[in-house]
């Protein structure tokens, strides 16, 4: 495939999913998934190793896409993806802002961010099931993420002390068990 092919098809692909965003960059990381593999950008493993890299890198969760368009075709590519997955949800959220800062108080305002907010986290959930079905160690893993999830929910310690508690136990219990007998 040519890289003018290649960046379009990375625009065609990746601008909808500029609208999936609900609940932020982590709702579509198993669409992304998905397309990486149907285009044959990446392997599952290929897709789980850049996702880490992006969330170790600051910024939004997002970032992921700028690597699959530099991977797939190089600079333009990088500037394409992240213009397509920028771009859409910014113009929707500046004129979606507009409107709900002139309703304040309107009905509608509180009753669609009531209704929003379990699709935010249900596309949220489904990504991370698609990250936790690729992982190395993938039982392992689902326990080690549930198990940081009832800390999150009952502790509600920050973010970065959970992420830290989840590697360690999860390098803790794949050392132990890859050493059982």
């Amino acid at each position: 495939m040519e890289k003018d092919e290649s960046v379009f098809l990375l625009m065609t692909r990746i601008a909808p999913l500029s609208m999936m965003t609900i609940g932020g960059g982590l709702s579509i990381i198993g669409d992304l998934q998905r397309l990486s593999l149907e285009y044959g950008w990446f392997t599952a493993e290929g897709f789980n190793e850049i996702f880490a890299l992006s969330r170790v890198a600051p910024g939004p969760a997002t970032l992921v896409v700028t690597l699959i368009g530099w991977h797939v075709a190089g600079l333009a590519g990088a500037v394409a993806a992240s213009l397509a997955i920028f771009l859409p949800s910014s113009l929707l959220t500046y004129g979606v802002a507009r409107l709900w800062h002139s309703n304040r108080s309107a009905v509608w305002t509180k009753a669609l961010a009531a209704g929003l907010a379990p699709i935010a986290a249900g596309l949220i959930i489904s990504s991370t099931g698609v990250l936790l079905r690729d992982a190395a160690g993938q039982h392992l893993a689902w326990f080690v993420a549930l198990v940081i999830a009832v800390l999150s929910w009952k502790t509600r310690s920050g973010p970065l002390s959970l992420l830290a508690a989840g590697g360690v136990l999860f390098l803790i219990l794949r050392t132990i068990l890859l050493e059982s007998p």
